[in-house]
């Protein structure tokens, strides 16, 4: 009995060295993790049970048959985050380069239908260079097999990719159909084709980083969700994101103890909102100064930033929050932050987690470049996942609610549940000097003359309260207020049930 148990310890042992002590140590050098070591920071202690250690792939052309090496380039299993259920694969550069076999892909695959079937999430750790050219079109409909399993989870259990090191080519799709991307600086990169290719084809000269670094995907491509300085930090940082998330479609909010008092007010609120209302001020001091202990986890927070979007908590309860940021762009709308806020809305309205609007919008953002652009199209995809959610929508115009942008962040008539305003806020077509050029136009000569129309149009409608007569608006609250009105509103909501007429899919402007 001893032999078959040295031998089995003897077995793992060389599953768990991967490639071998030399590329462990060659992984050590980029300042990279191993598939194994992240897979401990990623989880709680001594929890992960690994599946398929000693699974092996099976081409036996171009030389395969002689190198052969257990678990076959993926660690795969399950763990836990802070005590909740996670699945979890690790893709292990140190073997084969992590590129993916056939036999690679069933082990992934696998892991999908046990995360799908136990309704948990899933967490893929990225560091490969594609598929394992061995294996032609075998390693092609493994890919496939990954693909179908990323969209039959998509809205069903939260699935989140972190990239770590190279995603090229095939590897690049299972991430982009997932939830959430991350990635880290200088050291991941992802695109279909690399430098080499491009040169080929475009006589383009570029670098890895250039052509699908952390810094283009953040900030140009908004391809991934953000990007951080190393392993261990991005590593904690899910852990963060996996406690805010709920595991599945049909879970409950997660909810953690909380000391910040759901009824405290801040002063200082009242005093954010410049009296210039072409001032900017800070849209997150808000957000910060609202959500418990003034810890806000932010999606793609150097894409689009003159919109705002991640989760925060209230009463220990996980909620989404999309807000206009004066500080970029005066918080206008345009074709990026559409997008940005439209997935956002739309993934929160998958996973029933309710949705707070702080809006300061002047309209959306004027141009050919836009329009040449799509800006219709964009925009009407915000338009799109607000009517359609049924989750919770609490909306909040702090300033600023011009125009159709009024209408599409949330407002009362596309299916806000509750409306709020500050008494600074401004909802009207457009805004008051504007109005009264158009109006008026008989006058732009006399700047006196325009000067008291100008007076007369704010007003009339410069203020929240023409808005509130007609019940768009269902509140004008104090600032100092917003966290305590927003808390109950939420307690309110909690049990809110809505369903939509019955369709296959919608068909959202993409």
């Amino acid at each position: 009995m001893k032999e078959v148990l040295d031998e089995l310890d003897r077995r793992r042992h060389e599953a768990r060295m991967g490639g071998g002590q030399r590329r462990i140590d060659a992984q050590h050098s980029k300042g990279k993790l191993t598939a194994r070591e992240r897979i401990e920071v990623l989880l709680d202690h001594k929890s992960f049970e690994e599946f398929d250690m000693f699974v092996e792939h099976r081409c036996v052309d171009f030389g395969m048959a002689d190198t052969k090496m257990p678990g076959d380039g993926v660690v795969t299993g399950w763990g836990t985050v802070n005590g909740r259920k996670v699945f979890v694969f690790s893709k292990d550069f140190t073997v084969f380069g992590g590129s993916l076999s056939e036999s690679h892909a069933a082990k992934i695959t696998k892991l999908q239908d046990m995360a799908l079937r136990n309704r948990a999430p899933i967490i893929g750790l990225f560091d490969a260079g594609g598929a394992r050219i061995q294996e032609g079109v075998a390693a092609l409909g493994g890919y496939g097999e990954v693909f179908k399993r990323n969209v039959q989870a998509s809205g069903v259990i939260p699935q989140i990719s972190l990239i770590l090191g190279p995603c090229a080519g095939g590897d690049v799709y299972s991430p982009a159909m997932t939830d959430f991307i991350f990635m880290v600086r200088d050291t991941s990169y992802m695109y279909v084709t690399g430098p080499d290719v491009v040169k080929t084809v475009t006589n383009e000269t570029v670098t890895h980083e250039q052509l699908g670094g952390a810094s283009v995907h953040t900030t140009k491509s908004s391809i991934a969700d953000g990007a951080f300085d190393n392993d261990i930090e991005a590593l904690i940082e899910m852990r963060r994101l996996i406690d805010l998330l709920p595991a599945s479609n049909q879970a409950d909010l997660p909810e953690i103890e909380c000391h910040d008092d759901s009824e405290r007010i801040d002063r200082s609120l009242d005093w954010l909102v410049p009296d210039n209302p072409n001032k900017p001020y800070d849209m997150k001091e808000l957000i910060l100064k609202t959500v418990d202990e003034g810890d806000f986890f932010e999606i793609q927070p150097t894409f689009a930033r003159n919109i705002i979007t991640g989760f925060g908590r209230m009463e220990g309860r996980t909620f989404g929050i999309v807000a206009n940021q004066p500080m970029v762009l005066a918080g206008v709308l345009d074709s990026d932050a559409s997008r940005k806020a439209a997935r956002f809305v739309r993934f929160c309205d998958c996973f029933n987690i309710p949705i707070v609007t702080f809006v300061d919008v002047p309209g959306f953002l004027p141009g050919t470049a836009q329009e040449y652009g799509g800006l219709i199209k964009h925009g009407a995809k915000l338009l799109f996942a607000y009517s359609e959610a049924t989750v919770p929508k609490i909306t909040i115009i702090t300033r600023k609610a011009y125009g159709g942008a009024y209408d599409v962040m949330s407002s009362k008539h596309i299916g806000g549940d509750l409306n709020y305003a500050w008494p600074t806020a401004e909802i009207a077509v457009m805004g008051a000097k504007g109005a009264a050029e158009i109006l008026y136009r008989g006058d732009l000569n006399d700047p006196e003359k325009i000067a008291a129309r100008i007076k007369e149009y704010e007003k009339r409608f410069a203020n929240p309260f023409v808005a509130a007569e007609r019940g768009y608006i269902d509140e004008v609250i104090f600032p100092h207020s917003t966290r305590k009105r927003l808390a109950r509103a939420l307690r309110m909501l909690r049990d809110k049930h809505m369903e939509q007429p019955w369709k296959k899919h919608d068909n959202i402007p993409l």
